[in-house]
């Protein structure tokens, strides 16, 4: 197998661009509560957004040459998700390679690893997730692979499914899945935005949850 595969099926862009209107909880619910990479990765800053099929990095730890070898090969809208180990003592991607995927337009970065020159990334507005925050550098010595399975964040990341990501994580969708779990998300925000008018009208929690029947069968008491 060679070390670098680029040719795989992606996502289908209408697919993707119909998951990237929601968050990653309402994604994340919409397909039976799967898919959610641990909390541990975050972006660097809250406003950050991304979505789009994974072009998938099999790197080593403090080692970012494989990364810099996804950023050449990648196509424009891809995220790029490498899995180095759950390294966090080491900042792999900073500006640099940040601009170099900017002037690709690839759709965002997630790494198990440290990442740097987070206020240059910021200002940038290069969508980045990672484990953690470090001013260590990398060496480039290890060949991995790219375009095969990992696994990232205690979920399994086939190369062409969706990522989701925001400010409360990341989420996982099956490209063959894209599709319906788009329309099951949309299902979800018009059941969601139907119940925050009824609250809004003085609905309760305990009427609009069907909590009553539960919360007698606990013996539920108050001071009322």
């Amino acid at each position: 197998m060679p070390n670098i595969i680029t040719k795989f099926e992606r996502a289908k862009p209408e697919d993707v661009a119909a998951l990237a209107k929601f968050g990653s909880a309402t994604v994340h619910e919409a397909q039976g509560r799967l898919g959610a990479l641990s909390p541990r990765l975050k972006p660097i800053d809250r406003s950050m957004k991304l979505c789009g099929p994974a072009f998938t990095v099999l790197g080593a730890p403090r080692d970012n040459l494989m990364l810099q070898l996804a950023i050449e090969y990648a196509q424009e809208g891809d995220v790029i998700i490498m899995s180095a180990g759950e390294y966090e003592d080491a900042g792999c991607f900073g500006d640099v390679l940040g601009n170099a995927c900017v002037a690709k337009g690839i759709a965002g970065v997630i790494v198990d690893t440290g990442v740097r020159d987070t206020e240059m990334l910021i200002e940038l507005g290069l969508p980045v997730f990672s484990l953690s925050v470090c001013i260590k550098g990398t060496v480039k010595e290890t060949l991995g692979q790219t375009g095969v399975d990992i696994v990232i964040g205690g979920e399994v990341i086939h190369p062409g499914d969706v990522l989701c990501g925001d400010a409360d994580g990341l989420v996982v969708v099956r490209k063959e899945d894209a599709a319906e779990v788009a329309r099951l998300s949309q299902e979800r925000e018009d059941i969601e935005t139907d119940l925050i008018a009824k609250y809004k009208a003085g609905r309760t929690v305990i009427d609009l949850c069907g909590l009553e029947p539960v919360l007698k069968a606990k013996g539920l008491t108050t001071d009322l």
